[in-house]
């Protein structure tokens, strides 16, 4: 029991703040960056970018209009002028299916890349990050990895969304 005690004082607490709720409707006061994984193919059409091309045009247009799409790279894009809202599109995942090998889409180095880029972005706007559980569904990464980069790339507070 009393080990039991010790060991939980020396938890380190998350930076990332987890909430139900729906990530292209960011809480909280100030600039809002929301991120989410892109493929380096130019396909647009299942998982979380339904629900942005819903609610915008713009990050889906900016993100057709690509000549390349080049891994670790990333696009901040202002969508929401009076809410001071900006969508991320990273490009983290190579295709869209695993491959031969059982490889899932997800490169976690690329990740690493665009948060760094998208982290740079949001400490000289003054915001923080908010998204689902990036990579961790159709591009088939692991949350304990992605949720390890997150807190290692970030220095802005990071909001995690569950939906209901």
């Amino acid at each position: 029991m009393v080990e039991q005690n010790i060991n939980s004082k020396f938890e380190v607490m998350s930076k990332i703040n987890y909430i139900k709720g729906d990530a292209t409707q960011p809480q909280g006061n100030g600039a809002k960056i929301i991120c989410h994984i892109c493929n380096d193919m130019g396909a647009w059409g299942a998982g979380f970018v339904l629900a942005l091309s819903n609610k915008w045009v713009y990050p889906e247009q900016r993100y057709r209009a690509l000549a390349q799409y080049v891994l670790g790279s990333a696009m901040v894009l202002l969508v929401d002028k009076e809410q001071d809202i900006y969508v991320a599109n990273m490009i983290a995942q190579h295709r869209c299916r695993p491959s031969l090998d059982g490889t899932p889409p997800i490169r976690y180095t690329a990740l690493v890349e665009a948060l760094e880029k998208v982290n740079g972005i949001a400490e000289k706007l003054g915001a923080g990050l908010h998204m689902p559980r990036i990579g961790a569904g159709l591009a088939g990464g692991d949350w304990n990895i992605i949720e390890t980069i997150i807190e290692q790339c970030t220095t802005v507070p990071v909001t995690v969304y569950d939906l209901p």
